[in-house]
């Protein structure tokens, strides 16, 4: 029911996963009215919820007073019931990020030696692959460690669904020498060489932005401020490139006769910086799976957000994390021990 376009674009997307996915099956949750014509899908359930949180609800009305939207339960299908069983094993939305932050670490929690779940998502790079990104948003004040905890869960992000069994980490920072940057930053940089040192990561140092672009590691660390910021230019150029190649390739009738002889090039170009195709950022640190969609997604994007869901879900990526997590920081008590207050929220 989320995004800016709801069903009209989140149902096709949804038909054609299942047509991709002859083994996937899906929980569709939201109004029975909009859901009326999924009753009869294969492979597909119908959940219903009265309420929707819109885009612009702030967090407190998501949190406490819509407890029977279709966000909150969405969620609610991945909570263990008390035989431990679930309803599902991730959930994807394109709505109200804050508010789907919020409730599902309310529902979910997080995992044991995490203070904060991150947003993680890959962006592509010059060597014919990706680079994953985090944290995109959900944390703008970020200490050492959480940048140390950022590196672990992306470090088993990228483990579980590219079988990267040692994935290079870099620290994003304004220039690659050791004595550069933030206290904060070369906190973390102290603490990632110690995990580095002990075998339970891969640190390659600190990187600048353009890193992410060549591929110089497989992953990022950054605080949600720097990464949202990122992450918003780098699909805001993607986009003004294509668009400049397509009007100067048609401004003459040889101009048009170049991008005859160019197109080939110039779709594979336009396809692997198209922003839809790395659609579906997962929330990392939870104890569920949860990836968040663009609001403004069309249908293609949707689906690749249902697709990279599914992948986690079969790589077993929740079970990596976790594992993943105590193995590295109970090795290092002293370098994680956060100051941060815990909270109890009321429900």
């Amino acid at each position: 029911m989320g995004g800016d376009h709801g069903v009209g674009t989140t149902l096709p997307a949804c038909r054609a996963f299942l047509k991709s996915h002859p083994s996937a099956e899906l929980v569709l949750v939201g109004s029975a009215d909009a859901l009326q014509g999924a009753q009869t899908w294969e492979r597909t359930r119908v959940v219903h919820a009265s309420e929707v949180v819109t885009m612009d609800d702030p967090v407190e009305v998501a949190l406490r007073r819509k407890k029977d939207s279709s966000l909150r339960v969405a969620i609610a299908q991945l909570k263990p019931d008390a035989a431990g069983q679930v309803q599902a094993d991730a959930c994807v939305s394109a709505g109200n990020t804050g508010a789907l932050m919020a409730v599902a670490r309310y529902l979910l929690k997080t995992l044991e030696g995490i203070d904060r779940p991150a947003i993680a998502t890959v962006l592509p790079h010059a060597r014919n692959g990706y680079t994953t990104v985090l944290d995109l948003g959900a944390n703008v004040d970020c200490t050492a460690e959480h940048l140390l905890q950022f590196a672990v869960m992306g470090s088993a992000l990228v483990t579980a669904v590219e079988g990267k069994e040692n994935p290079g980490v870099g620290l994003l920072n304004i220039g690659e020498e050791a004595i550069k940057g933030s206290e904060t930053i070369k906190r973390a940089a102290e603490l990632l060489r110690a995990a580095a040192d002990g075998g339970h990561l891969n640190f390659h140092g600190n990187v600048e932005g353009n890193d992410i672009f060549k591929g110089t590691t497989d992953i990022v660390v950054c605080d949600g401020f720097v990464g949202n910021v990122l992450l918003k230019t780098a699909e805001g150029l993607a986009g003004m490139l294509s668009g400049f190649i397509r009007e100067e390739f048609t401004r003459t009738l040889g101009s048009k006769l170049a991008a005859l002889m160019a197109m080939p090039v110039l779709n594979r170009f336009k396809a692997r910086v198209d922003p839809r195709r790395y659609n579906g950022a997962a929330l990392l640190g939870l104890r569920g799976l949860v990836f968040k969609s663009h609001g403004s997604a069309d249908a293609f994007a949707f689906e690749h957000a249902l697709a990279r869901a599914y992948d986690a879900a079969r790589n077993r990526l929740l079970d990596r994390v976790h594992d993943r997590i105590l193995e590295t920081l109970q090795a290092l008590p002293a370098a994680t021990a956060s100051d941060e207050p815990v909270r109890a929220e009321a429900g």
